[in-house]
Protein backbone atom coordinates (compact mmCIF):
# COMPACT_ATOMS: atom_id res chain seq x y z
CA UNK A 1 0.00 0.00 0.00
CA UNK A 2 3.17 2.90 0.10
CA UNK A 3 4.08 5.02 2.48
CA UNK A 4 2.71 7.69 4.16
CA UNK A 5 -0.72 9.41 2.95
CA UNK A 6 -2.15 12.42 3.60
CA UNK A 7 -5.24 13.99 2.83
CA UNK A 8 -5.39 17.01 4.76
CA UNK A 9 -5.93 15.92 8.18
CA UNK A 10 -6.24 12.38 7.61
CA UNK A 11 -3.11 9.94 7.06
CA UNK A 12 -2.57 5.84 6.60
CA UNK A 13 0.90 4.88 8.45
CA UNK A 14 2.15 1.68 6.87
CA UNK A 15 2.56 -0.97 9.40
CA UNK A 16 5.39 -3.28 7.02
CA UNK A 17 5.81 -6.01 9.60
CA UNK A 18 1.71 -6.25 10.56
CA UNK A 19 -1.01 -7.17 8.28
CA UNK A 20 -2.85 -4.20 9.01
CA UNK A 21 -3.08 -0.68 8.32
CA UNK A 22 -3.06 2.00 10.81
CA UNK A 23 -5.54 5.10 10.15
CA UNK A 24 -5.01 9.03 12.12
CA UNK A 25 -7.43 11.82 12.79
CA UNK A 26 -4.50 14.18 12.87
CA UNK A 27 -6.94 17.40 13.60
CA UNK A 28 -6.43 20.01 16.45
CA UNK A 29 -9.43 18.91 19.01
CA UNK A 30 -10.81 20.71 21.73
CA UNK A 31 -8.44 21.56 24.93
CA UNK A 32 -8.62 18.77 27.42
CA UNK A 33 -7.33 18.28 30.91
CA UNK A 34 -4.76 15.07 29.92
CA UNK A 35 -5.70 13.85 33.61
CA UNK A 36 -9.35 13.57 33.11
CA UNK A 37 -9.70 13.27 29.52
CA UNK A 38 -11.89 10.27 28.20
CA UNK A 39 -9.78 8.62 25.89
CA UNK A 40 -12.36 7.29 23.52
CA UNK A 41 -12.21 8.42 20.02
CA UNK A 42 -15.86 10.00 18.97
CA UNK A 43 -18.08 8.52 16.92
CA UNK A 44 -17.63 11.68 14.48
CA UNK A 45 -13.87 11.28 13.89
CA UNK A 46 -14.17 6.97 13.37
CA UNK A 47 -16.83 8.16 10.84
CA UNK A 48 -14.74 10.16 8.97
CA UNK A 49 -11.47 7.88 9.21
CA UNK A 50 -13.63 5.03 7.83
CA UNK A 51 -14.92 7.21 5.56
CA UNK A 52 -11.69 7.98 4.17
CA UNK A 53 -10.29 4.56 4.28
CA UNK A 54 -12.69 3.20 2.21
CA UNK A 55 -12.25 6.45 -0.49
CA UNK A 56 -8.85 5.62 -0.63
CA UNK A 57 -8.52 2.11 -0.07
CA UNK A 58 -11.67 0.51 -1.40
CA UNK A 59 -10.07 -3.07 -0.86
CA UNK A 60 -10.44 -2.47 2.81
CA UNK A 61 -13.83 -1.01 2.70
CA UNK A 62 -16.38 -2.96 5.03
CA UNK A 63 -12.76 -4.58 6.70
CA UNK A 64 -13.59 -4.65 10.92
CA UNK A 65 -12.08 -2.05 12.86
CA UNK A 66 -9.87 -3.96 15.44
CA UNK A 67 -9.10 -1.02 18.04
CA UNK A 68 -9.04 2.80 18.42
CA UNK A 69 -7.46 5.02 20.65
CA UNK A 70 -6.81 8.54 21.21
CA UNK A 71 -3.34 9.69 21.23
CA UNK A 72 -3.14 13.30 22.99
CA UNK A 73 -0.24 15.32 22.35
CA UNK A 74 0.33 18.74 22.87
CA UNK A 75 0.78 21.45 20.18
CA UNK A 76 0.80 25.38 19.61
CA UNK A 77 -1.98 26.90 17.88
CA UNK A 78 -0.51 27.27 14.59
CA UNK A 79 1.63 23.97 14.80
CA UNK A 80 5.34 25.24 14.91
CA UNK A 81 7.29 25.08 17.74
CA UNK A 82 7.47 27.81 20.84
CA UNK A 83 10.91 28.20 22.09
CA UNK A 84 10.81 31.62 23.27
CA UNK A 85 11.62 33.69 26.48
CA UNK A 86 9.10 34.25 28.89
CA UNK A 87 7.56 37.96 28.76
CA UNK A 88 8.10 38.95 32.34
CA UNK A 89 11.18 36.30 32.72
CA UNK A 90 13.89 37.12 30.90
CA UNK A 91 15.70 33.79 32.22
CA UNK A 92 13.07 31.23 31.90
CA UNK A 93 13.07 29.72 28.47
CA UNK A 94 9.42 28.55 27.28
CA UNK A 95 9.41 25.35 25.26
CA UNK A 96 6.51 23.47 23.88
CA UNK A 97 4.49 23.23 20.64
CA UNK A 98 6.13 19.84 19.66
CA UNK A 99 3.23 17.73 19.22
CA UNK A 100 3.48 14.06 17.99
CA UNK A 101 6.94 14.64 16.23
CA UNK A 102 9.01 16.33 19.25
CA UNK A 103 10.79 13.63 20.18
CA UNK A 104 12.36 13.73 16.69
CA UNK A 105 13.34 16.85 17.52
CA UNK A 106 14.84 16.40 21.03
CA UNK A 107 18.36 17.18 20.44
CA UNK A 108 18.31 20.10 18.22
CA UNK A 109 15.34 22.17 20.10
CA UNK A 110 17.77 21.01 23.06
CA UNK A 111 20.95 22.62 21.60
CA UNK A 112 19.10 25.57 20.18
CA UNK A 113 17.15 26.14 23.48
CA UNK A 114 20.47 25.93 25.26
CA UNK A 115 21.75 28.58 23.07
CA UNK A 116 18.76 31.22 23.03
CA UNK A 117 18.55 30.47 27.05
CA UNK A 118 23.16 31.18 27.35
CA UNK A 119 22.54 34.62 24.38
CA UNK A 120 24.42 32.72 21.58
CA UNK A 121 21.69 32.77 19.31
CA UNK A 122 19.33 35.36 18.33
CA UNK A 123 15.74 34.58 18.34
CA UNK A 124 13.70 32.68 15.17
CA UNK A 125 10.62 34.61 14.77
CA UNK A 126 8.31 31.44 13.65
CA UNK A 127 9.04 29.99 17.29
CA UNK A 128 8.29 32.81 19.36
CA UNK A 129 5.27 33.50 21.82
CA UNK A 130 3.87 36.69 19.53
CA UNK A 131 3.02 33.60 16.65
CA UNK A 132 0.83 31.60 18.90
CA UNK A 133 -2.14 32.63 19.33
CA UNK A 134 -6.09 31.47 20.87
CA UNK A 135 -7.37 30.09 18.20
CA UNK A 136 -5.92 27.09 16.56
CA UNK A 137 -4.79 27.69 12.62
CA UNK A 138 -2.09 24.98 12.06
CA UNK A 139 0.28 25.62 9.60
CA UNK A 140 2.64 23.01 10.13
CA UNK A 141 2.15 19.42 10.11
Amino acid sequence: MGGLQRRGHLLRVPRPREPRAKFAHDKHGVLVDPDTHDRRPTQAALDEIIAFRDRRFPGLRNAPLIGAEVCQYENSSNGDFLIDTHPSLSNVLLVGGGSGHGFKHGPEVGRYAASRLFGALKEEPRFSLSTKGETQHREVH
